[in-house]
């Protein structure tokens, strides 16, 4: 007949036996297993092929004291400067920005997001046509800067 203490220790190493025995399909997962994830379907499928995001922030106060970049002049640079390069497609959304200036005085400004969405094998050409988009409207509008934003994604359409 079995102790207290021994029933108890052998009731222990059966269940550590059993959460071992349980656990081990998760743990060979878990460390990569090329047949485990063969086995499992995916939660969340990947889609698309790959793409550049970039994302360009437009402030519309002018440093230089003048009147505040209007709707229609903005537009009117995405036609001009933008659509050119960019005919497939593109995003502008409203905007309300803050940052600090060289004074350390937090300013806040109307803004725009312009969003470029191109396959990345096309990112070393689009780089020149983005960066001359910057700079024709730190030119046109007297700005200090345009914020710049890559993210690599995938895209689907």
């Amino acid at each position: 007949m079995l102790t207290l203490k021994q029933r108890t220790l052998l009731a222990v190493a059966a269940a550590t036996v059993a959460v071992l025995a349980v656990g081990a399909p998760a743990s060979t997962a878990a460390l990569g297993s090329e047949q485990a994830k063969a086995s499992r379907p995916s939660a969340t499928a990947a889609r698309g092929a790959a793409y550049i995001e970039t994302r360009l922030l437009f402030g519309t106060e002018r440093p230089d004291g003048g009147p505040d970049v209007t709707d229609e002049q903005f537009m009117a640079f995405i036609d001009r400067n933008v659509t050119p390069g960019f005919p497939s497609g593109l995003t502008v959304q409203d905007g309300r920005g803050q940052w600090r200036d060289s004074n350390g005085t937090i300013e806040r400004e109307r803004s725009y997001e312009l969003i470029l969405l191109y396959p990345a094998m096309e990112a070393h050409v689009r780089d020149a046509l983005i960066e001359r988009i910057r700079e024709a409207y730190v030119a046109a509008y007297a700005q200090d800067s345009v914020a710049r934003l890559d993210e690599p994604t995938l895209a689907d359409f």
